[in-house]
């Protein structure tokens, strides 16, 4: 009789806790009406069902069509369940805000039906830098995670300058971004532009937001799912521990030297805003500053370089740079990640088949879009762009925007006849270096560079 009563008293200490804890959630949506919720932008038709669900039908003719809360959030944890048509692609807007022009802007949470994407969970800059934030291009296990057809749980944590996502408890998305505090949440219906995709549905259902100790409700990071820090001159703690660190300290000239120099070029170089910037010299090569390369030279490493161009510019990032190669005018001789405007400089014309434009390996190989459907995004002029550049023994990546363009072996046959049928031919041994220095090209445009870090294996 006194084991009952011990048992009885632990369950009532135990049971409004759990309650307590539950009612933290806030429900998001009645199941009744849109009390707190309104139409953001578009034409697209919100409907409430009779089980509680939202629904939105594609339109043409309409921009996207969302459907935000009154209320902004800042720090929360957010889930709901999300379902949609084959065919469609939509998502969940977060510290979202409406343009001067009505146009709904900031993260969003998408939702991509497209079987050979799959890049649900990922973390969408909509109409603000129009860019994936968070593809899940390096995430292998977490693009398998949504399924067509049926209904999916979504959760997202949007805590200080992490955004975490999870599908059917499958961590998706681990980025770090500090471009929004605050904002609303809106449900999306994208817009189409092909009438077999009208009437297609998305719902939404289960709609519930945590906004107090949310710290305790944090779920773990998983190994999987790739950190992206987007914050400037800043290394989080999971990078240190991975080895990163910066190539260039973003105050100094520390480590770097003019290609042709032994110190760093005294003109046609700056450092503003801890940016260094390549300054125009009516696009002739090499004729202002001079390229500069680091004074230490690298093997196998991973390196990271977020760039601008202005409009028609032309340069690039070389690496197993030899400086004793061409020491008489033009550029020194290496590998070379091209940076372009592809729209408004004409080399993107010349060369073999585009082997000239924004990330191919310069005049050897065409960067593509090798993880979308789609062809290559674009590289916008005054926008930041991430160049990423793998090497690892022969084997070599280009990224672009964290969106894999090219691979090769530079020790093999294919790569060999290439450069015998390029302009870098008459160099012995070109691209065959066990170490070399890296690159930042003066091609005589205005091109900015930031955020340089490397890891070496």
């Amino acid at each position: 009789m006194l084991r009952q009563f011990k048992i009885i008293f632990q369950l009532l200490i135990i049971i409004p806790i759990i309650s307590f804890s539950q009612s933290e959630w806030i429900e998001l949506f009645n199941g009744k009406n849109l009390k707190g919720w309104e139409i953001k932008q578009g034409k697209a038709d919100f409907q409430i069902l009779s089980n509680g669900e939202i629904m939105a039908s594609s339109i043409l003719k309409s921009p996207s069509t969302y459907l935000g809360t009154k209320k902004h959030y800042d720090d929360f944890i957010l889930e709901y369940e999300i379902y949609a048509d084959k065919g469609l692609n939509s998502g969940v807007q977060f510290r979202s805000l409406v343009s001067k022009k009505g146009q709904v802007f900031g993260y969003q949470c998408e939702l991509d039906t497209n079987e050979f994407r799959s890049w649900t969970g990922g973390i969408y800059d909509q109409s603000r830098r129009d860019l994936f934030l968070y593809p899940l291009t390096r995430n292998e296990k977490g693009k398998n995670a949504f399924k067509n057809g049926v209904w999916n749980k979504i959760r997202i944590e949007a805590v200080g300058n992490t955004i975490r996502t999870w599908v059917n408890g499958v961590q998706c998305s681990n980025l770090i971004d500090d471009t929004s505090k605050k904002g609303f949440i809106a449900l999306q219906i994208h817009s189409i532009n092909k009438t077999e995709n009208v009437g297609k549905i998305v719902k939404w259902r289960n709609l519930r937001i945590l906004i107090s100790n949310i710290k305790d409700n944090r779920w773990p990071v998983e190994s999987y799912a790739t950190e992206i820090n987007n914050i400037d001159n800043f290394l989080s703690e999971n990078q240190k521990s991975k080895g990163w660190s910066f190539l260039w300290d973003g105050e100094t000239t520390k480590g770097w030297r003019g290609a042709k120099l032994k110190s760093f070029p005294k003109s046609g170089w700056v450092i503003e805003d801890r940016t260094l910037k390549v300054l125009s010299s009516g696009g002739l090569e090499s004729r202002g500053g001079g390229d500069v390369v680091t004074e230490k030279m690298f093997s196998n490493f991973e390196l990271e370089v977020d760039f601008k161009i202005t409009k028609g510019a032309n340069s690039g990032i070389k690496y197993f740079v030899d400086t004793d190669l061409n020491k008489g005018e033009g550029s020194s001789i290496g590998l070379e990640f091209q940076i372009l405007d592809d729209k408004n400089h004409p080399d993107a014309k010349k060369g073999v088949l585009g082997n000239r434009t924004v990330a191919s390996l310069y005049d050897l190989i065409t960067a593509e879009n090798l993880q979308e459907s789609r062809g290559k995004r674009n590289v916008r002029p005054n926008t930041w762009h991430r160049a990423r550049i793998i090497v690892n023994g022969s084997n070599v990546e280009h990224w672009l925007d964290n969106i894999k363009m090219l691979e090769f072996n530079r020790h093999s046959q294919v790569f060999k006849s290439l450069v015998n049928y390029s302009k870098y031919q008459k160099w012995p041994g070109f691209g065959q270096g066990e170490t070399g220095h890296i690159l930042l090209q003066d091609h005589g445009d205005e091109v900015s560079f930031k955020n340089i870090k490397i890891r070496e294996f």
